[in-house]
């Protein structure tokens, strides 16, 4: 059995965090080391086909909340606080509702129980054209992305996973052919009747539409327990565009 990737901040209450698609551990160092040094033992992982942990043909999200659960087992931790963002928070509302005892409290950034369908396919298209055997920085990778992605955030967040896989060969960390495969799984929904009854934050941007005010009653049905609350002057990477209002209101939360 292949055991995800982490960094482990800190000591004390055990807290995974879990970054969204085409992300990696690496986007939540700032944060987890803030919610390190206030008691909390933080696991920043890297979800399969993903950063530095191992690639696979099979994706899905049971599988990767049983890559957690593994994850859990293997570091002898009997529950934790779960945060997941976009992909991540599928993982971690998948694994809150079929293990709720392994999940003390859960954090859901910027995403629904929902279908949402494939919208990645600008991505992969200028991600296609990066050619590794032309390319040799990074400032050569973002300059032939941006005819594809417009977004400088965008492109700096996708180049991020741009690492030497030999010397003077640069390619990606995640697990371009599988992602582009299984776009579609990306988009679905947890289990239908899935149920988690635990304290539970959901925390939106207020330039997002990826929870929608129509969404708060589905929210409520499989997440009982739930509070719903908005990061001001955010867009779908809250944490990111918002990191000092996204910590106090999630620190507040674990601390209540």
């Amino acid at each position: 059995m292949e055991i995800l990737h982490s960094k482990i901040l800190g000591k004390g209450q055990p807290f995974i965090i879990l970054h969204g698609f085409l992300g990696m551990s690496d986007n939540w160092k700032t944060l987890g080391s803030q919610y390190s040094e206030n008691g909390l033992e933080v696991h920043l992982i890297d979800q399969r086909n993903h950063g530095k942990s191992f690639h696979s043909e099979a994706f899905n999200y049971d599988l990767l909340s049983d890559d957690v659960i593994n994850y859990m087992d293997h570091h002898n931790l009997e529950s934790a606080y779960l945060m997941g963002h976009s992909m991540g928070g599928k993982t971690a509302m998948q694994l809150a509702t079929s293990h709720p005892e392994r999940v003390t409290k859960l954090i859901v950034a910027d995403i629904a129980p929902k279908y949402y369908p494939p919208h990645h396919d600008f991505i992969f298209n200028g991600l296609s054209h990066l050619d590794f055997d032309t390319i040799s920085d990074r400032r050569e990778a973002d300059d032939e992305l941006s005819k594809y992605i417009k977004e400088k955030g965008i492109r700096l967040f996708l180049l991020k996973n741009l690492h030497w896989v030999e010397k003077e060969k640069l390619g990606f960390r995640f697990n371009f052919d599988v992602l582009k495969e299984r776009m579609e799984e990306i988009g679905e929904n947890i289990t239908p009747n899935a149920i988690y009854d635990g304290p539970t934050l959901f925390l939106r941007g207020d330039r997002s539409e990826y929870i929608q005010p129509n969404d708060f009653a589905e929210i409520k049905r499989h997440f009982p327990n739930a509070q719903i609350e908005t990061i001001d002057k955010a867009g779908h990477w809250l944490h990111a565009e918002n990191p000092k209002q996204f910590y106090e209101k999630s620190f507040k939360f674990l601390n209540s």
